[in-house]
Protein backbone atom coordinates (compact mmCIF):
# COMPACT_ATOMS: atom_id res chain seq x y z
CA UNK A 1 0.00 0.00 0.00
CA UNK A 2 0.99 3.32 -0.69
CA UNK A 3 2.15 5.63 2.31
CA UNK A 4 1.04 8.72 2.66
CA UNK A 5 2.47 12.56 4.18
CA UNK A 6 -0.32 14.51 4.08
CA UNK A 7 -2.08 15.58 7.25
CA UNK A 8 -4.76 17.68 8.26
CA UNK A 9 -3.60 21.02 10.30
CA UNK A 10 -2.10 19.73 13.11
CA UNK A 11 -2.87 21.68 16.60
CA UNK A 12 0.23 22.87 18.44
CA UNK A 13 -1.11 21.74 21.80
CA UNK A 14 -3.85 19.41 22.94
CA UNK A 15 -7.36 21.03 23.16
CA UNK A 16 -9.53 20.53 26.47
CA UNK A 17 -13.09 20.54 25.21
CA UNK A 18 -16.49 20.95 26.72
CA UNK A 19 -19.82 19.69 24.92
CA UNK A 20 -23.14 21.44 25.35
CA UNK A 21 -25.93 19.26 24.31
CA UNK A 22 -25.62 15.30 23.82
CA UNK A 23 -27.87 14.49 20.68
CA UNK A 24 -26.43 12.82 17.38
CA UNK A 25 -24.10 16.48 16.28
CA UNK A 26 -22.71 16.09 19.77
CA UNK A 27 -21.40 12.83 19.16
CA UNK A 28 -20.41 13.45 15.81
CA UNK A 29 -18.51 16.49 17.34
CA UNK A 30 -16.87 14.47 20.13
CA UNK A 31 -15.73 11.90 17.46
CA UNK A 32 -14.12 14.66 15.82
CA UNK A 33 -12.68 16.07 18.82
CA UNK A 34 -11.31 13.02 19.88
CA UNK A 35 -9.58 12.07 16.32
CA UNK A 36 -8.11 15.37 17.24
CA UNK A 37 -6.81 14.29 20.38
CA UNK A 38 -8.46 16.56 22.47
CA UNK A 39 -9.14 15.78 26.32
CA UNK A 40 -13.25 15.28 26.59
CA UNK A 41 -13.53 17.09 29.78
CA UNK A 42 -17.32 17.04 29.78
CA UNK A 43 -20.51 17.84 28.78
CA UNK A 44 -23.88 19.92 30.16
CA UNK A 45 -27.18 19.26 28.60
CA UNK A 46 -30.76 20.23 29.15
CA UNK A 47 -30.78 18.94 33.14
CA UNK A 48 -27.89 17.10 34.99
CA UNK A 49 -29.73 13.65 34.20
CA UNK A 50 -29.53 14.43 30.67
CA UNK A 51 -26.09 15.29 30.99
CA UNK A 52 -24.54 12.38 32.63
CA UNK A 53 -26.67 9.81 30.12
CA UNK A 54 -24.56 12.24 27.33
CA UNK A 55 -21.21 11.74 29.29
CA UNK A 56 -21.40 8.43 29.19
CA UNK A 57 -22.64 7.66 25.65
CA UNK A 58 -20.23 9.51 24.54
CA UNK A 59 -17.42 8.88 26.60
CA UNK A 60 -16.59 12.22 27.89
CA UNK A 61 -14.48 12.40 31.20
CA UNK A 62 -17.61 14.33 33.52
CA UNK A 63 -20.91 15.40 33.43
CA UNK A 64 -21.74 19.02 34.63
CA UNK A 65 -24.92 20.27 36.27
CA UNK A 66 -25.51 22.97 34.31
CA UNK A 67 -24.53 25.04 31.24
CA UNK A 68 -22.79 27.77 33.61
CA UNK A 69 -20.93 24.78 35.38
CA UNK A 70 -19.05 24.00 32.40
CA UNK A 71 -18.12 27.39 31.29
CA UNK A 72 -17.30 28.16 34.58
CA UNK A 73 -14.25 25.38 34.91
CA UNK A 74 -10.88 26.77 33.61
CA UNK A 75 -9.68 23.38 32.09
CA UNK A 76 -11.80 23.77 29.19
CA UNK A 77 -10.37 25.68 26.58
CA UNK A 78 -12.98 25.24 23.59
CA UNK A 79 -16.59 24.71 24.06
CA UNK A 80 -19.20 22.70 21.36
CA UNK A 81 -22.41 23.82 21.17
CA UNK A 82 -24.88 21.15 19.81
CA UNK A 83 -27.83 22.28 21.06
CA UNK A 84 -31.30 23.09 19.49
CA UNK A 85 -31.09 26.21 16.82
CA UNK A 86 -32.91 28.74 19.28
CA UNK A 87 -30.43 28.28 21.93
CA UNK A 88 -26.84 28.44 19.84
CA UNK A 89 -26.59 32.38 20.07
CA UNK A 90 -27.61 32.72 23.96
CA UNK A 91 -24.87 29.90 24.47
CA UNK A 92 -22.21 30.75 22.51
CA UNK A 93 -22.19 34.01 23.61
CA UNK A 94 -22.06 32.94 26.97
CA UNK A 95 -19.33 31.00 26.58
CA UNK A 96 -17.21 33.73 24.29
CA UNK A 97 -17.83 36.24 27.93
CA UNK A 98 -16.69 33.13 29.46
CA UNK A 99 -13.16 33.63 27.42
CA UNK A 100 -13.90 30.34 25.69
CA UNK A 101 -13.37 29.38 21.75
CA UNK A 102 -16.21 28.10 20.68
CA UNK A 103 -17.78 25.67 17.82
CA UNK A 104 -21.08 26.46 17.39
CA UNK A 105 -23.31 24.58 15.01
CA UNK A 106 -25.43 26.28 12.35
CA UNK A 107 -27.34 28.10 12.19
CA UNK A 108 -24.97 30.26 14.38
CA UNK A 109 -28.37 32.49 15.50
CA UNK A 110 -31.93 32.39 14.04
CA UNK A 111 -31.45 36.16 13.39
CA UNK A 112 -28.95 38.04 11.40
CA UNK A 113 -28.80 40.66 14.11
CA UNK A 114 -27.94 37.97 16.94
CA UNK A 115 -25.13 36.40 14.12
CA UNK A 116 -23.76 39.52 13.81
CA UNK A 117 -23.87 40.45 17.61
CA UNK A 118 -21.69 37.27 18.26
CA UNK A 119 -19.08 37.53 15.27
CA UNK A 120 -18.44 40.76 16.39
CA UNK A 121 -17.98 39.72 19.88
CA UNK A 122 -15.65 36.90 19.14
CA UNK A 123 -13.32 39.21 17.35
CA UNK A 124 -13.47 41.68 19.97
CA UNK A 125 -12.25 39.14 22.67
CA UNK A 126 -9.62 37.18 20.14
CA UNK A 127 -10.92 33.70 20.27
CA UNK A 128 -11.57 31.59 17.69
CA UNK A 129 -15.33 31.17 16.89
CA UNK A 130 -15.90 28.41 14.02
CA UNK A 131 -19.39 26.83 12.38
CA UNK A 132 -19.11 23.50 10.86
CA UNK A 133 -19.68 23.70 7.11
CA UNK A 134 -18.06 20.50 7.27
CA UNK A 135 -18.30 20.17 3.44
CA UNK A 136 -16.16 22.26 2.15
CA UNK A 137 -13.46 19.90 4.03
CA UNK A 138 -13.94 17.16 1.49
CA UNK A 139 -10.87 16.67 -0.58
CA UNK A 140 -12.78 17.03 -3.77
CA UNK A 141 -14.58 20.07 -2.49
CA UNK A 142 -11.44 21.59 -1.98
CA UNK A 143 -9.75 20.25 -5.55
CA UNK A 144 -13.88 21.95 -7.62
CA UNK A 145 -12.29 24.80 -5.66
CA UNK A 146 -9.07 25.20 -6.65
CA UNK A 147 -9.82 24.72 -10.59
CA UNK A 148 -12.05 27.02 -10.58
CA UNK A 149 -9.70 29.43 -9.33
CA UNK A 150 -6.55 28.30 -11.43
CA UNK A 151 -9.61 29.52 -14.25
CA UNK A 152 -10.25 25.99 -16.08
CA UNK A 153 -13.63 26.55 -15.80
CA UNK A 154 -12.94 29.96 -17.97
CA UNK A 155 -15.80 33.00 -16.58
CA UNK A 156 -18.81 31.38 -14.74
CA UNK A 157 -21.82 31.71 -16.41
CA UNK A 158 -24.10 29.22 -14.35
CA UNK A 159 -24.58 27.68 -11.37
CA UNK A 160 -26.85 24.59 -10.16
CA UNK A 161 -27.14 22.91 -6.54
CA UNK A 162 -29.55 20.85 -4.86
CA UNK A 163 -29.74 19.47 -1.21
CA UNK A 164 -32.53 16.96 -1.18
CA UNK A 165 -33.16 14.58 1.93
CA UNK A 166 -36.20 12.78 2.48
CA UNK A 167 -36.18 12.13 6.37
CA UNK A 168 -39.57 14.26 7.02
CA UNK A 169 -41.37 13.10 3.90
CA UNK A 170 -44.15 11.01 5.47
CA UNK A 171 -46.52 12.66 7.31
CA UNK A 172 -46.08 11.09 10.25
CA UNK A 173 -42.13 11.93 10.37
CA UNK A 174 -41.24 14.41 13.16
CA UNK A 175 -38.60 16.05 14.61
CA UNK A 176 -37.65 19.41 17.05
CA UNK A 177 -36.97 21.02 14.03
CA UNK A 178 -40.10 21.50 12.68
CA UNK A 179 -41.19 23.64 16.31
CA UNK A 180 -40.01 27.30 15.15
CA UNK A 181 -39.86 27.79 18.92
CA UNK A 182 -36.58 25.48 19.04
CA UNK A 183 -35.42 25.61 14.84
CA UNK A 184 -36.41 28.94 14.29
CA UNK A 185 -38.53 30.85 11.40
CA UNK A 186 -36.52 28.39 8.78
CA UNK A 187 -36.31 24.94 8.92
CA UNK A 188 -35.28 22.97 5.34
CA UNK A 189 -33.08 26.25 4.24
CA UNK A 190 -31.38 27.08 7.73
CA UNK A 191 -30.30 23.43 8.20
CA UNK A 192 -29.10 22.32 4.73
CA UNK A 193 -29.49 25.06 2.71
CA UNK A 194 -26.75 27.10 4.36
CA UNK A 195 -24.76 24.19 3.51
CA UNK A 196 -25.63 24.35 -0.03
CA UNK A 197 -24.97 28.14 -0.31
CA UNK A 198 -21.76 27.94 2.06
CA UNK A 199 -20.63 25.23 -0.28
CA UNK A 200 -21.39 26.72 -3.34
CA UNK A 201 -19.67 30.38 -2.45
CA UNK A 202 -16.70 28.47 -1.18
CA UNK A 203 -15.70 26.60 -4.34
CA UNK A 204 -17.03 29.31 -6.61
CA UNK A 205 -15.36 32.30 -5.20
CA UNK A 206 -18.40 34.65 -5.39
CA UNK A 207 -21.28 35.46 -3.29
CA UNK A 208 -25.03 35.79 -3.97
CA UNK A 209 -25.90 38.87 -4.43
CA UNK A 210 -29.62 38.41 -4.57
CA UNK A 211 -32.31 35.82 -5.30
CA UNK A 212 -35.96 35.35 -5.80
CA UNK A 213 -37.25 32.07 -3.47
CA UNK A 214 -40.32 30.39 -3.38
CA UNK A 215 -41.08 27.91 -0.28
CA UNK A 216 -43.43 25.54 0.68
CA UNK A 217 -44.76 23.41 4.11
CA UNK A 218 -45.90 20.36 2.67
CA UNK A 219 -47.52 19.04 6.20
CA UNK A 220 -49.12 21.43 8.41
CA UNK A 221 -49.52 18.86 10.47
CA UNK A 222 -47.23 15.94 12.03
CA UNK A 223 -47.00 13.06 14.73
CA UNK A 224 -46.11 15.84 17.60
CA UNK A 225 -47.07 19.07 16.30
CA UNK A 226 -49.62 21.04 14.56
CA UNK A 227 -49.83 24.59 12.77
CA UNK A 228 -46.39 23.93 11.53
CA UNK A 229 -45.26 27.06 9.51
CA UNK A 230 -41.24 25.98 8.84
CA UNK A 231 -41.03 25.16 5.28
CA UNK A 232 -40.36 21.69 3.99
CA UNK A 233 -38.72 22.49 0.68
CA UNK A 234 -37.60 25.89 -0.73
CA UNK A 235 -37.12 26.78 -4.67
CA UNK A 236 -34.11 29.83 -4.83
CA UNK A 237 -33.41 31.45 -8.17
CA UNK A 238 -30.07 33.44 -7.90
CA UNK A 239 -27.40 35.76 -9.37
CA UNK A 240 -24.21 35.94 -8.13
CA UNK A 241 -21.71 38.96 -8.16
CA UNK A 242 -20.22 38.27 -11.50
CA UNK A 243 -23.09 37.77 -13.29
CA UNK A 244 -23.73 34.64 -13.53
CA UNK A 245 -27.43 33.18 -13.00
CA UNK A 246 -28.36 29.33 -11.20
CA UNK A 247 -31.04 27.76 -9.66
CA UNK A 248 -30.71 25.93 -6.04
CA UNK A 249 -33.30 23.10 -4.78
CA UNK A 250 -33.39 22.53 -1.30
CA UNK A 251 -36.23 19.70 0.06
CA UNK A 252 -36.51 17.53 3.13
CA UNK A 253 -39.64 15.61 1.48
CA UNK A 254 -37.73 14.29 -1.63
CA UNK A 255 -38.38 10.21 -1.30
CA UNK A 256 -35.51 8.14 -1.77
CA UNK A 257 -32.85 10.94 -1.49
CA UNK A 258 -30.79 10.74 1.99
CA UNK A 259 -28.05 13.53 1.88
CA UNK A 260 -28.24 14.28 -1.74
CA UNK A 261 -26.19 17.48 -2.06
CA UNK A 262 -24.62 18.72 -5.35
CA UNK A 263 -23.28 21.48 -6.66
CA UNK A 264 -22.29 22.49 -10.21
CA UNK A 265 -20.38 25.43 -11.64
CA UNK A 266 -20.84 26.19 -16.00
CA UNK A 267 -18.19 28.35 -17.38
CA UNK A 268 -16.72 29.15 -20.75
CA UNK A 269 -14.34 26.96 -20.85
CA UNK A 270 -15.70 23.55 -18.42
CA UNK A 271 -18.01 22.35 -16.04
CA UNK A 272 -17.65 20.70 -12.90
CA UNK A 273 -19.95 19.02 -10.07
CA UNK A 274 -18.98 17.91 -6.76
CA UNK A 275 -21.62 15.22 -5.42
CA UNK A 276 -21.59 14.50 -1.18
CA UNK A 277 -23.11 11.36 -1.67
CA UNK A 278 -19.74 10.22 -4.13
CA UNK A 279 -17.40 12.30 -2.76
CA UNK A 280 -14.14 10.76 -3.78
CA UNK A 281 -14.92 11.62 -7.38
CA UNK A 282 -15.08 15.20 -9.04
CA UNK A 283 -16.88 15.64 -12.43
CA UNK A 284 -15.36 17.60 -15.06
CA UNK A 285 -17.13 18.53 -18.59
CA UNK A 286 -16.09 19.83 -21.56
CA UNK A 287 -17.88 20.15 -25.23
CA UNK A 288 -15.39 17.14 -26.77
CA UNK A 289 -15.12 15.40 -23.69
CA UNK A 290 -16.03 14.54 -20.13
CA UNK A 291 -14.26 12.75 -17.26
CA UNK A 292 -14.10 11.81 -13.72
CA UNK A 293 -11.34 12.56 -11.72
CA UNK A 294 -10.40 10.43 -8.89
CA UNK A 295 -9.80 11.62 -5.33
CA UNK A 296 -5.96 10.93 -5.59
CA UNK A 297 -3.65 12.59 -3.11
CA UNK A 298 -0.89 12.60 -5.51
CA UNK A 299 -2.51 14.26 -8.58
CA UNK A 300 -4.81 17.20 -6.62
CA UNK A 301 -3.75 20.18 -5.53
CA UNK A 302 -2.25 21.46 -2.01
CA UNK A 303 -5.47 21.86 0.06
CA UNK A 304 -7.09 19.35 -1.38
CA UNK A 305 -3.97 16.79 -0.55
CA UNK A 306 -4.06 18.13 2.33
CA UNK A 307 -7.23 16.86 3.44
CA UNK A 308 -6.64 13.71 1.41
CA UNK A 309 -5.79 10.85 4.83
CA UNK A 310 -6.12 7.74 2.86
CA UNK A 311 -4.44 6.37 -0.81
CA UNK A 312 -6.99 6.67 -3.82
CA UNK A 313 -9.80 4.18 -3.58
CA UNK A 314 -10.04 3.89 0.16
CA UNK A 315 -13.10 6.43 0.58
CA UNK A 316 -13.63 9.08 2.82
CA UNK A 317 -16.73 10.13 3.90
CA UNK A 318 -18.52 12.77 6.08
CA UNK A 319 -16.92 11.65 9.44
CA UNK A 320 -13.53 12.12 8.27
CA UNK A 321 -14.62 15.92 6.55
CA UNK A 322 -16.24 16.54 10.37
CA UNK A 323 -12.36 15.55 11.62
CA UNK A 324 -11.14 17.67 9.70
CA UNK A 325 -12.56 20.42 10.08
CA UNK A 326 -12.58 19.90 13.73
CA UNK A 327 -8.66 19.86 13.53
CA UNK A 328 -8.27 23.17 11.58
CA UNK A 329 -10.44 24.80 14.26
CA UNK A 330 -8.16 23.57 17.06
CA UNK A 331 -5.06 24.43 14.99
CA UNK A 332 -6.58 27.69 14.97
CA UNK A 333 -7.00 28.04 18.34
CA UNK A 334 -3.45 26.94 18.63
CA UNK A 335 -1.89 30.02 16.51
CA UNK A 336 -1.85 28.63 13.32
CA UNK A 337 -4.08 29.69 10.03
CA UNK A 338 -5.53 26.26 8.33
CA UNK A 339 -6.92 27.38 4.63
CA UNK A 340 -10.80 27.86 4.55
CA UNK A 341 -12.07 27.32 8.26
CA UNK A 342 -15.40 28.65 8.33
CA UNK A 343 -15.90 31.35 10.96
CA UNK A 344 -18.36 33.06 12.65
CA UNK A 345 -18.77 35.66 9.50
CA UNK A 346 -19.51 32.64 7.92
CA UNK A 347 -22.55 31.58 10.02
CA UNK A 348 -23.02 35.23 9.91
CA UNK A 349 -23.35 35.25 5.98
CA UNK A 350 -26.10 31.85 6.30
CA UNK A 351 -28.44 33.44 8.59
CA UNK A 352 -28.38 36.71 6.21
CA UNK A 353 -28.96 34.33 3.17
CA UNK A 354 -31.60 32.46 4.99
CA UNK A 355 -33.33 35.65 6.12
CA UNK A 356 -33.27 36.87 2.22
CA UNK A 357 -35.21 33.38 1.01
CA UNK A 358 -37.72 34.19 3.62
CA UNK A 359 -38.16 37.79 2.88
CA UNK A 360 -38.46 36.73 -1.17
CA UNK A 361 -40.82 33.94 -0.29
CA UNK A 362 -42.84 36.27 2.02
CA UNK A 363 -43.30 39.17 -0.57
CA UNK A 364 -42.68 37.23 -4.16
CA UNK A 365 -39.98 39.67 -5.11
CA UNK A 366 -36.42 39.76 -6.10
CA UNK A 367 -34.37 40.43 -2.87
CA UNK A 368 -30.94 41.65 -2.60
CA UNK A 369 -28.90 39.34 -0.09
CA UNK A 370 -27.07 41.53 2.61
CA UNK A 371 -23.18 41.89 2.27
Amino acid sequence: MATMTTDVTAPARTMRAGFVGGGFMAAVHSRAARAARAELIGGASSSADRARDAAERLGLDSAFDSVDELLADPDIDVVHVCTPNATHAAIARAALEAGKHVICEKPLATSATDAAELTALAEERGLVAAVPFVYRFHPMAREARARVARGETGRLLSVQGAYLQDWLAAPHDDDWRVDAALGGPSRAFADIGSHLVDLLEFVSGERIERLSASTRTVYEARAMHDDIATEDLVAVVVELASGAVGTLLVSQVAPGRKNALSIELSGTDASVRFEQERPDTLWLGRTDASSIIERDPARLAGDAARLSLVPAGHPMGYQDAFNAFVADAYAAIGGQAPEGLPRFDDGLRAVRVTEAVLASAASGNWVEVAA
